[in-house]
């Protein structure tokens, strides 16, 4: 039988979905589950690392019921970043995964900014100092749990405790293993001195490889699990965010995607180890190179927190009020009428990386539209992508002429119009809704012999887009005015909103 699919699983924070692509880039079958999440305390968030395999085998399986399982050649993990579970060899628990939307560590962030340098660790890991990377949860973990930290003898990402599960091997890809902050990126090797600086035993790490390569073939036992065929190749993917990049062909010069998901999250491609607080840099899902990438942690999630807290309306359940409210914002003008939205209601990272950051609605008047001030949300969030793209270019040396959008947000052609007004940039909206799990079905495909290079594979999987959104000339000539005057917002505002954030911590403890 001729072995014409493979397999990308997205292993993302609130359920796994595995998709069965064919040679082309077409998803021929899919299957998903969910992944339950827990907040114990303000500021925890947690997994059992269980469920991530609970999960896998559940969408494994429907997969598998819609296919010959004989016609997989390859399967690759696409999987959340920054997550990452305590282990024994053999793959027990020790306590529940720490997620990326953790921020139990920030004593743990400033701490080991002073002592090991933060332009050190940037430089090493790629990352700035923030509070995101596992490393600072490690040493939280180390310094809060030591009993449990003493029993630990492999601390794993998603991808490294799948790929154990499938395989019986503790292995991992470069590009999951990066986001952790503990990873050299120009030896692309852990870094022994971050990690002895941490405290953490380089032997708890599993091993490395690239993306595209070989990891192990599914086991007997995983396969009765799963349905797969023993022996099926399993191929090194990534973090999610380089697979989607992949997996809408991000590998053309010029261009960048967009994911206008929960957070805004773009990246462009280059072939050499930069850094720079205008954005991380990442292990690209290719044989070799890195992504700058910017990440705004306000998205979809804060049209939806407009919609639902100051309107009073749900866009999923209303979407007649929706579509009339996206008509209201098309009618104000460029700048909503003075009223300007600095959008940092999760913290900011790139460009200020300031986590007590916290969201402004600057500009109201008696005046003021409901349409006014969802408008001013849009081209806050474009004109802090269109910010950071700018630095992105400039610590790179990188030409961005085009994004590639993705993600829900991609769907309003209001939004998209706006970003390209904003950046003066075409937008090229993608056909790919689940650009992560092809991304990481084209390193299985390249894996498996189909193609030579993830390259290769990315152009002859990715799709074309539906829609492209050029910048008028007058509208982005009044965005590039409006740009200046959003990016002199939070420098002016950050002392009085450090003051009121401490004010209010205050009046919580």
């Amino acid at each position: 039988m001729s072995q014409d699919l493979v397999i990308g699983i997205d292993s993302s924070t609130s359920a796994t979905k595995a998709i069965a692509w064919d040679r082309s880039g077409q998803a021929v079958a899919e299957a998903r589950a969910a992944i339950p999440m827990s907040n114990p305390l303000p500021g925890h968030f947690e997994q059992d690392a269980q469920d991530w395999w609970k999960s896998t085998v559940s969408a494994l399986q429907a997969l598998a019921a819609q296919i010959d399982a004989g016609r997989v050649a390859a399967l690759a993990i696409s999987n959340q970043r920054e997550s990452f579970g305590t282990f024994r060899h053999d793959g027990t628990s020790l306590r529940p995964a720490t997620l990326w939307l953790d921020e139990r560590s920030r004593q743990q962030v400033s701490r080991f900014g002073q002592s090991f340098g933060s332009e050190r660790v940037h430089a090493i890991s790629g990352k700035p100092l923030d509070v995101i990377p596992c490393l600072y949860r490690m040493i939280w973990l180390r310094e809060h749990e030591p009993k449990i930290f003493e029993k630990t003898e492999r601390m794993a990402d998603v991808h490294g405790y799948l790929v154990f599960r499938l395989t019986g091997e503790w292995a991992t890809s470069t590009a999951s293993a990066d986001p952790m902050g503990v990873l050299d990126m120009r030896t692309q090797d852990w870094s022994d001195t971050i990690l002895d600086a941490a405290g953490v035993p380089r032997s708890m790490m599993s091993s490395l490889s690239r993306p595209g390569r070989h990891l192990g073939a599914i086991s007997a036992k995983s396969a009765a699990q799963t349905g797969l065929r023993p022996g099926t190749a399993v191929i090194a993917g990534g973090g999610d965010g380089q697979c989607a990049g992949t997996g809408v062909g991000m590998l053309v010069p010029g261009r960048a995607y967009v994911n206008m998901g929960t957070a805004v999250v773009s990246g462009s491609f280059g072939r050499e180890y930069v850094y720079e607080l205008g954005f991380r840099t990442m292990n690209a899902i290719a044989e070799e190179g890195f992504i700058y990438e910017t990440c705004l942690r306000a998205g979809t999630f804060l049209v939806e927190w407009l919609l639902r807290e100051m309107f009073g309306l749900d866009a999923r359940h209303e979407r007649d009020m929706f579509l009339a409210l996206e008509a209201e914002a098309a009618t104000s003008p460029i700048g909503a009428g003075g009223v300007v939205i600095s959008p940092y209601w999760q913290g900011c990272m790139m460009p200020h990386w300031d986590s007590s950051a916290r969201g402004v609605i600057a500009g109201l008047s008696g005046s003021s539209r409901r349409g006014d001030v969802y408008r001013a949300l849009l081209e806050g969030i474009a004109l802090e992508q269109a910010y950071s793209t700018n630095r992105a270019v400039a610590g790179s040396g990188q030409s961005i002429d085009q994004y590639v959008a993705m993600g829900g947000g991609a769907s309003s052609d209001l939004w998209a119009q706006i970003l390209a007004d904003a950046s003066g940039r075409p937008v090229l909206r993608s056909t790919t809704v689940e650009a992560s799990s092809l991304g990481a079905a084209m390193a299985a495909a390249k894996g498996a012999g189909w193609f030579d290079t993830i390259d290769e594979a990315s152009a002859a999987m990715a799709s074309r887009p539906s829609r492209v959104f050029d910048p008028d000339p007058k509208s982005a000539a009044r965005y590039a005015e409006l740009l200046a005057i959003h990016a002199a917002l939070w420098p002016t505002l950050s002392q009085w909103n450090a003051k009121l954030t401490a004010f209010t911590e205050a009046g919580q403890s």
